[in-house]
Formats: structure tokens, C-alpha cells, sequence
């Protein structure tokens, strides 16, 4: 995978740093017992920290792919990847 920058590329592995704490840390909050809806406001966040990781990702996308794909001629496959993607989203 190509990064517009090494800075982004060190944003993505971050995001990702932080979501395998929290699930770390919500592991242990179901081996404790804890309270049902403490658990799942760290599953909320859990999710929410994934979500900016593919907003990062999906970002870094257009910049590095989209763009030359459309310069290219190539524009279908662009399209083609980000109707793909979109339509998994669409199904969470």
C-alpha cells in the first residue's frame, strides 16, 4: 500500500494502535464483569476509532491512486472501487 506521505502512514498505524488498546481494554472489562453499558460504550468507541482509520485510509486513496487513475484514462476502476466500498458500507 502507497501513503501520500510517511506523516499519513504514521496517522494509520497510530489509529490502529489505539483501537487494539481499547479492544485490549474492553477484553478485560467482560473478564471483570463490568457494567453492561460501560462495555459497550467501549465497544462504541472501539468502532468509532476504526471508522476514522478508514476514513484515513479511503483519504489516502484519492490522493494516491484515484487521481493518477482518472489522470490515466483508468477512471472505471476508480469508480468501480469506490462504488465497491461504498456498498460494503453500507451494509454495517
Amino acid at each position: 500500500m502507497k501513503y501520500k506521505s510517511n506523516k499519513e502512514k504514521q496517522r494509520a498505524i497510530r489509529r490502529l494502535r489505539i483501537a487494539a488498546g481499547q479492544i485490549q481494554g474492553l477484553e478485560k472489562m467482560v473478564e471483570e464483569d463490568r457494567y453492561c453499558i460501560d462495555v459497550l460504550h467501549q465497544s462504541l468507541a472501539i468502532k468509532e476509532a476504526l471508522t476514522s482509520f478508514e476514513d484515513l485510509i479511503l483519504k489516502n486513496h484519492f490522493y494516491v491512486h484515484v487521481v493518477k487513475q482518472m489522470r490515466t484514462g483508468d477512471a472505471p476502476k476508480a469508480i468501480n472501487e469506490i462504488l465497491s466500498i461504498y456498498r460494503l458500507s453500507k451494509r454495517k
